[in-house]
Formats: C-alpha cells, structure tokens, sequence
C-alpha cells in the first residue's frame, strides 16, 4: 500500500497530472483485488482468493490487446472532470461501482458469462461519461472480439486514443486463437496480441545483505 500510495505522490504532486489509485494497488498487491475508494486518493484493497482450477481458467480466456499507440491519460481524466462538475447529478460513477461489485460477485461464482456481461456494461458506462473514452480502434477491437464470440470486453484505464482493451474469451480455445491471429494479421491496424499472465504474489521487497 505505502509503494502505491508513492507511486500516486509521483504522478499527482510532483508530476502535476491527474491520476486514479486503482493501477498501482492492483500493481502492488498482485492477484486480483476487489479495491474500495471510499474517500479518493484514499481506497482500501480485499485480495479474492480463487481456487486454481478457476484462476487457470480465467487466465487462459483473457487476451489483452494493445491499440498500437500510447495515451496520455491525464488529459482523458481532466475532460471526464469537467464533464462530472459541470453535471454533479450524473449517476454514472455509481453505475461503475456497482460494475466492480458484480464483477466480484461473478469471479466468486465462476460465472464467466455474467462477467462479461459485466465488462460490456463497464465500458458502456465509460463511454457514457465522454464519448472519446471509448476511441474508434477500441470500437474495432470490439467489433472483431464480438464477431468472433467473445463473452465481454472493457476498455482498461483512462482509454482515449490509445491503450489497450481487455477481451474475455469463451471456452473454445480455437476461437481465442483465430481472434488473436486476426488481431495481429489485420493490414490496416496496428493492433498487437500482448501475452499475459495472472500474477499473485504482486511487488515484492527485500534487503540485500551487505
């Protein structure tokens, strides 16, 4: 918690850039995490502990996919902003919350299709709150993922022009195969396929004995 809590100092004070809480704790604790941010920057993290036939499993339906450029988030953070202050009324944090709690929920379960069921509502609900979260690579990603029977995709981070989007495949592994060949076989995009693996042990510290 206190190297997040460093990491965040870096980008909010000493860098002056806009910058959420989630990407380092995730970082730091490894695994998968259910992460409250009950009073921002403060949050509080619960580690869910998954069976390893469940973990491999979800594992191995995940494909990430890099867009092909970078983004500056802190720019896409500062239009959501705006947006936000100038509608307080505006619902769609709270419909984000509840995303994170069923998607929780749905990991307990081993219920893949509510999870990604979960993770289309996610990134319906980023491009509810400012239309450029959600760029047209993404929209081509998706619309690849979904023709090849994907059970959900999301959007990671802040989105905009660049970054990467997370596919959950289904149960036939042909198919995640075919969806990454056609990912990074496409001629116009430069999509890539990034290999990933499911981490739990997250940042680890030790001294060095002299």
């Amino acid at each position: 918690h206190e190297i997040a809590r460093m990491a965040h100092y870096v980008e909010t004070d000493l860098l002056q850039q806009q910058s959420g809480v989630q990407d380092g704790l995730a970082s730091a604790y490894g695994g998968v995490s259910f992460i409250e941010v009950d009073q921002f920057p403060l949050a509080s993290v619960s580690s869910i502990d998954l069976p390893d036939s469940l973990w491999f499993e979800l594992e191995r339906r995940l494909v990430l996919v890099y867009i092909g450029k970078p983004h500056h988030s802190s720019h896409v953070h500062e239009m959501v902003i705006r947006r936000l202050e100038a509608n307080p009324q505006n619902t769609v944090l709270e419909r984000l919350r509840n995303c994170a709690r069923d998607a929780r929920d749905a990991i307990f379960g081993g219920d893949f299709k509510r999870l990604g069921e979960i993770m289309i509502l996610n990134t319906e609900c980023q491009r509810a709150l400012h239309r450029d979260l959600v760029s047209a690579d993404h929209e081509a990603v998706i619309d690849l993922a979904r023709s090849m029977g994907a059970l959900g995709w999301k959007v990671n981070g802040a989105g905009g022009d660049g970054g990467s989007l997370t596919v959950l495949m289904d149960h036939d592994s042909s198919r995640k195969r075919a969806f990454i060949q056609a990912v990074e076989e496409n001629p116009v995009l430069s999509f890539k396929h990034v290999p990933i693996r499911l981490w739990k042990t997250g940042l680890r510290v030790w001294s060095v004995l002299q």
